[in-house]
């Protein structure tokens, strides 16, 4: 069950829901690959989904997030005012490594079965009962998506009384996207101005609605984890870097950036959280033949506790795959006890570990290679 709110978290009532005061019920649906399992995380849009889901539910809405989830979790799972429906879990139980593996035939999936399922099962009763329903879709995957869901809602005569938004949270497979159709459907909307000047190259114009932080993600982690996290890389110089393994996050500077701090004496660290993408081969097979002592670990236990016992098998390597998922307690302390935070992307359209580096008092690192050294060699040691 979901947690009650914890005292420090802010009442969160977004604008557009404002029928909730005169009394019409209102739903809200979430329609996005990921979500909160470990198996849906694969970058920022995770945390983006289960941030927005949780304050939509903390305040007071029937929230109903639909993502592909874990595949040996229930289908439906119900969290106080948040409602999880995790979708293609027949297709995932025959892809374990992650919400992407198996992407083709979940976009599929996803788009033919899921607007029919929410349609007659959810929304139908509630539009009934003369309800209201606002439903907010994430990336190129939900594209077909709204499109049958806004051609259901026509044919069924409630269009009216459904609100429908579309974000873009990047540019993978603008290529794919029919833009007038997708106008025609739904509100469309970005996370960036960035993001709004990219898009208006494509024919459209955006709502630009920023990206933002939980009340939790603002916890500063306990200051007897930051010190034992140091403690055991006493002497090191210790970089992080969580995004996919994509050319765009700029993984290879970052392993140049290793390198050439090995070779002017320093004993760096890095400590890398990447994806399942094939990019990921080509980042260690550089970073070897730089000469790093690469290792991939798993982390034997969740939380800060798995955290530190694999800090304590990596003593004598310079690089570190990370190979499992970072629950929030440990990416915290990831984020703030690291030196400096590499959110080095030649391309981001919404920055969202920067964010969260600098919430819990870290220090994120977004210069090229000479300037994040002389910006190391200024930090004082925690």
């Amino acid at each position: 069950m979901l947690k009650a709110s914890p005292s420090h978290r802010a009442s969160l009532r977004p604008r557009f829901f404002s029928s909730q005061a005169h009394n019409i019920p209102q739903q809200c649906h979430i329609l996005a690959f990921e979500g909160p399992d470990p198996y849906a995380r694969a970058g920022g849009i995770a945390s983006r989904i289960s941030g927005l889901a949780c304050a939509l539910a903390e305040s007071g809405f029937e929230t109903h997030l639909w993502f592909v989830g874990d595949p040996d979790l229930p289908g439906h799972e119900i969290r106080q005012q948040l409602q999880l429906h995790r979708w293609c879990q027949w297709i995932s139980r025959y892809h374990p490594a992650g919400v992407y593996d198996g992407e083709e035939a979940k976009y599929n999936d996803y788009a033919a079965s899921l607007p029919p399922f929410l349609l007659q099962e959810v929304l139908l009763p509630h539009l009934q009962r003369d309800g209201r329903a606002v439903v907010l879709a994430e990336e190129w995957h939900t594209v077909d998506t709204v499109l049958h869901l806004d051609w259901l809602l026509r044919e069924a005569r409630v269009r009216s009384q459904v609100t429908i938004f579309w974000n873009a949270n990047n540019t993978f497979c603008f290529d794919r996207i029919d833009w007038s159709r997708l106008a025609k459907a739904a509100i469309i909307t970005t996370v960036s101005r960035y993001m709004k000047h990219i898009m208006q190259g494509c024919g459209v114009n955006p709502l630009v609605i920023p990206n933002g932080l939980s009340a939790d993600d603002l916890v500063a982690p306990k200051s007897e984890a930051i010190r034992a996290f140091r403690c055991r890389v006493q002497g090191r110089t210790v970089l992080s870097k969580v995004a996919r393994w994509d050319p765009d996050k700029s993984w290879l500077l970052a392993v140049e950036t290793v390198s050439a701090m090995k070779r002017l004496g320093w004993r760096p660290l890095l400590l890398a959280r990447g994806g399942i993408e094939a990019h990921g081969n080509e980042v260690l097979a550089m970073a070897a033949r730089r000469g790093l002592r690469v290792v991939e670990r798993v982390m034997p236990n969740s939380g800060m506790r798995g955290l530190l016992r694999m800090i304590e098998s990596v003593r004598d390597v310079d690089m570190v795959s990370i190979c499992s998922h970072l629950d929030p307690d440990s990416r915290r302390v990831l984020l703030r006890a690291s030196d400096a935070v590499l959110a080095n992307s030649r391309h981001e359209p919404f920055g969202l570990v920067g964010l969260e580096t600098m919430a819990v008092g870290g220090s994120p690192a977004l210069a090229a290679p000479v300037k994040i050294m002389l910006c190391l060699v200024a930090m004082p040691w925690c």
